[in-house]
């Protein structure tokens, strides 16, 4: 079983060899990704080969990830349990994929990894097992997956700071305000349990946030920290030894891996001591029938406690792929070309008046390949469709599953309520939608070149067809 695991692994690492130097940190050539060449009609007539610039929704998997995905699914088996040959080895590779997972985080030797659906399932199954009268502090600036899990905890929402600086002193003021819980007895603290979340890169602005400072601040304040890595594991190497934080969570999806799974990694005492996430097969080690005609039940202490049902094995494997393809490129020759990109869009977009780039921390903040703007006289939602339909880019528009942040980056009150995408504003509200454009380890120039190409043109000269509104999108009109 080992022998198939190092043989896929071997035979992997030869694809993605080019792409590093033995000089330093130069990455000369983008990753290869699936999708690269692929087509697609322009309403102006002809075709082009797809820019897809939407990688914060999701990264198009790597080439190295859907090969490892094939060589193994002609082996693909049951896992745990089973007592065939198959079984056993998709159960070797889906425990190894737990260690690789483990290594590419840095975890500490008693952490767990529990491999969950995305970075959404993996915070809320830490809001289900979150201790009684848990405080959590949570920035207005999370994404939907890290600001709307904790509906059972007592939550603070902290206003968007402006700067790093701020990020950390408003959390150590929140902290330090925190009344008693009912419970701070019995958990030995003070003012009892609390949790502070936060994202590691925003996936509106790609600036990045002071984990490392907020987890001292949590812990200078007896809190714990969960940092939502979604849009910085793609970019940059995530050691929670380094951060100190207790746990991280992550999307497979955005790690240039299909098939729908993600992580939840860090402490396990929380873990250990609550109800499983989901009850049944696989997070029970012994169950009994009682007399009284109820059942008894041993659930798991290991990661196995909430993972209950058939796990996603080609999921988890291609997490743990992607894993070893980025670290195996190096993250340092990483973060040097996608900075190149990165510069790339923001020359281009500071050369266009009408394009405001939305920011907290400004300009000089360091960020990953994630930026969004609007552009005064256009309606987001319109621009972006004009991207696509005349120039085959893919970007996304609208509110990014982070309305209150982006209401308060455009003007808008942070309460107001509105629909993801929407580019029609709802009864009583202003219209109010941004342009994103992301990128990464698979994006060649060519593509950055013609967003910022298609930009200037579309400011200067207009959308050269018409387009109407159809079930909520923009769309051209036949």
């Amino acid at each position: 079983m080992s022998a198939f695991l190092n043989a896929a692994a071997t035979s992997a690492s030869v694809a993605t060899a080019s792409v590093a130097t033995a000089e330093g940190p130069a990455c000369a050539e983008p990753l290869p990704v699936l999708g690269r060449d692929v087509t697609v009609p322009l309403v102006t007539g002809g075709e082009v080969t797809y820019a897809a610039l939407d990688y914060a929704a999701s990264a198009p998997a790597l080439q190295r990830v859907w090969d490892d995905v094939a060589a193994y699914a002609p082996y693909y088996g049951s896992v745990h349990r089973g007592a065939g040959y198959l079984s056993q080895l998709s159960t070797d590779l889906f425990e190894q994929s737990r260690v690789t997972v483990a290594e590419f985080l840095d975890c500490r030797p008693a952490d767990q990894v529990i491999f969950t659906r995305s970075t959404t399932d993996s915070l809320n199954l830490l809001a289900a097992v979150l201790p009684a009268d848990c405080q959590v502090f949570v920035f207005e600036t999370e994404h939907h997956a890290s600001l709307l899990p904790w509906t059972n905890a007592q939550v603070t929402y902290l206003n968007a700071p402006r700067t790093p600086d701020e990020a950390v002193a408003t959390l150590e003021r929140a902290l330090a305000d925190r009344e008693p819980s009912p419970s701070s007895s019995s958990w030995g603290d003070p003012k009892g349990p609390a949790l502070v979340c936060v994202t590691g890169a925003s996936n509106v602005t790609g600036e990045l946030w002071p984990v490392k400072e907020l987890a001292a601040a949590a812990h200078a304040h007896g809190a714990r920290i969960v940092l939502d890595a979604a849009q910085l594991a793609p970019h940059h190497p995530v050691s929670v030894r380094d951060l100190d934080v207790d746990w991280v969570a992550f999307s497979g999806h955005k790690l240039y891996a299909p098939f729908g799974s993600g992580v939840l990694a860090g402490r396990a005492d929380w873990l250990q001591q609550a109800e499983p996430y989901l009850a049944g097969g696989g997070a029970s080690r012994k169950v009994a029938r009682r007399e009284d005609g109820g059942v008894d039940v041993e659930w798991h202490t290991t990661a196995a406690r909430h993972e209950a049902g058939s796990p996603n094995v080609i999921g988890v494997y291609s997490i743990a792929s992607a894993c070893k393809a980025l670290t195996e490129a190096g993250f340092d020759s990483l973060v040097v070309r996608e900075r190149h990109l990165i510069a790339k869009v923001r020359e281009g977009l500071a050369e266009v008046p009408a394009v405001r780039v939305l920011s907290l921390f400004g300009d000089e903040a360091p960020r990953v390949g994630v930026i969004s703007f609007v552009v005064d006289g256009w309606n987001s939602s319109h621009f972006a469709a004009a991207l696509s339909a005349e120039y085959g880019i893919g970007v996304r528009d609208g509110l990014f599953c982070a309305h209150p942040l982006v209401r308060t980056l455009l003007g808008s009150e942070p309460q107001a309520q509105g629909e993801c995408g929407a580019p029609e504003a709802a009864p009583g509200e202003r219209s109010l939608n941004a342009i994103r454009v992301s990128f990464g380890a698979g994006t060649p120039d060519e593509h950055v070149e013609r967003f910022v190409r298609a930009v200037k043109e579309l400011v200067a000269d207009g959308a050269k067809w018409q387009y109407r509104t159809e079930e909520g999108r923009c769309v051209p009109a036949v």
